[in-house]
């Protein structure tokens, strides 16, 4: 078996994780949850069908509802006047649970930031992955009564994220508040 070889930081945000042999992609080590630093992760999207070793905690912890390409524009309303923020992702992507685990150990600080999250499999509708031309995951964009404002490509860490929402929520404030749909959104 090949040595995997991690920082400390990486070893402490996927103890319990292991390497498919031959894939490079990570699933758990028992193929189901994870224990450890974040819970026992009682609640998994892979509980959700085709969502078999994806773990939902991140979904559960900051009340990210699904979008699919055929609600998307009609779950973005549910944000109503909170600045929306869609976190595009995909099963398997290393960098995607990379995201959700560091976010969920600065929980407090990603709560703060008073966002609606909204997250979509873009693996899985590949229609919302077209269009919004995306070439990689994690990607987040944001949106204000339907129109997109910006995005963050892949996740740099909180400090830059921060960034991204303080330059979403100036141009909500440049529009006075009325940012109406956009069309090609």
């Amino acid at each position: 078996m090949t040595e995997l070889v991690m920082t400390s930081w990486q070893a402490l945000v996927f103890s319990g994780w292991a390497v498919r042999r031959g894939h490079g992609n990570t699933v758990p080590a028992d193929d189901q949850r994870i224990s450890g630093k974040f819970g026992n992760n009682d609640i998994m999207a892979s509980d959700l069908t085709g969502m078999r070793g994806v773990d939902g905690t991140a979904f559960e912890a900051f009340s990210m509802r699904e979008l699919t390409a055929a609600t998307f524009d009609e779950g973005l309303l549910a944000a109503g006047d909170g600045l929306a923020v869609v976190f595009f992702w995909g099963v398997d992507c290393f960098n995607c649970e990379v995201a959700k685990k560091t976010m969920l150990s600065q929980r407090e600080a990603i709560e703060a930031l008073d966002l609606r999250w909204f997250h979509a499999n873009v693996y899985a509708d590949m229609a919302l992955g077209r269009r919004f031309a995306l070439h990689g995951v994690p990607t987040f964009f944001f949106f204000h009564h339907g129109k997109k404002l910006g995005r963050a490509t892949g996740w740099q860490g909180l400090p830059q994220f921060r960034l991204a929402v303080a330059a979403a929520r100036e141009k909500i404030a440049a529009a006075g508040g009325k940012t109406g749909p956009q069309e090609g959104s």
